[in-house]
């Protein structure tokens, strides 16, 4: 049976987009969070973009007492290298590779003009997904985030996406997802040969606006070059 893609914010900056950004929100939220900052990234306006900003499903999370909301997986335990459940992974991986896939059959947009973004857990499950996804992908954007399950990256990468451009940013003082932890995760992919391009910022667990600038000129590089 055929998985339904999840629910999600769409926006299209121009009619028939040839490329597309699929944008996971972080714990807590919900699609609407990122969906104010399409008009801010400054995309070229000959840059036809499909945004699509789903919703994760609810669950319980352990490190907020149990408490039922929007989260791609549950956090076990906040750690150096964050206790996480691995079956919750899997099952959202397979919902966000429904949605690429509904982008590339429905959408009419190939897989190789796809950006797979996210922030914080989002971003997290753009890393686990973009790595391990079997065709070529435009780019992964890692905001805020980390590597999971890192001690089975290695094996599990895709050879299609070893060459896939991933942008990984972060905010010095974030005291939810330390910025140890992404850079760690960053320099582990580099070791494995990904090409990463890190940037870190004056700022908490959230977006800095000049962010929002180095990322919109990035995904117009990534998507300038995949779409046409």
């Amino acid at each position: 049976m055929t998985q339904q893609p999840l629910p999600a914010v769409v926006i299209e900056t121009a009619a028939e987009p040839d490329c597309a950004v699929i944008w996971l929100h972080g714990l807590g939220a919900d699609g609407h969070d990122f969906e104010p900052i399409v008009p801010h990234l400054g995309l070229p306006e000959d840059l036809a973009v499909r945004f699509v900003f789903p919703h994760a499903p609810s669950r319980a999370v352990t490190i907020n007492n149990g408490m039922v909301m929007p989260a791609w997986y549950d956090i076990l335990e906040v750690s150096n290298d964050r206790r996480v459940d691995e079956k919750g992974i899997l099952a959202s991986a397979e919902m966000i590779v429904t949605l690429i896939e509904d982008q590339v059959h429905k959408g009419g947009i190939s897989e190789d003009a796809i950006v797979l973004a996210g922030f914080s857990q989002g971003g997290a499950m753009a890393c686990h997904v973009g790595l391990r996804y079997p065709r070529p992908l435009a780019g992964i954007i890692v905001l805020s985030a980390y590597l999971p399950l890192p001690e089975k990256i290695e094996a599990e990468a895709s050879d299609a996406n070893r060459e896939t451009p991933i942008l990984a940013c972060h905010g010095d003082w974030d005291p939810v997802v330390p910025r140890a932890l992404g850079e760690s995760s960053a320099n582990r992919l580099r070791e494995l040969g990904h090409e990463v391009q890190w940037h870190s910022y004056p700022c908490p667990h959230s977006v800095h606006p000049e962010e929002i600038t180095d990322i919109g000129r990035w995904l117009t590089a990534r998507l300038r070059k995949e779409a046409h």
